[in-house]
């Protein structure tokens, strides 16, 4: 599964984030990974997140 990303910084669609999480979830579901698989996922991806913003408030 190829995701395009660019660098545009500015407004986006508001349903494009809904649209894309909805894609990854039914991508990651077809493929055999299990419910706890994509919980265990989004936990990865909001503690990465989450040691992003401390990082940044602490340089600031």
């Amino acid at each position: 599964m190829a995701l395009p990303f660019d660098d545009t910084q500015g407004a986006r669609d508001p349903r494009a984030l809904a649209i894309l999480a909805k894609t990854i979830y039914r991508e990651l579901r077809s493929s055999g990974y299990t419910t706890r698989d994509v919980v265990s996922l989004a936990g990865e991806l909001v503690g990465m997140v989450a040691s992003d913003v401390r990082s940044k408030s602490q340089q600031g």
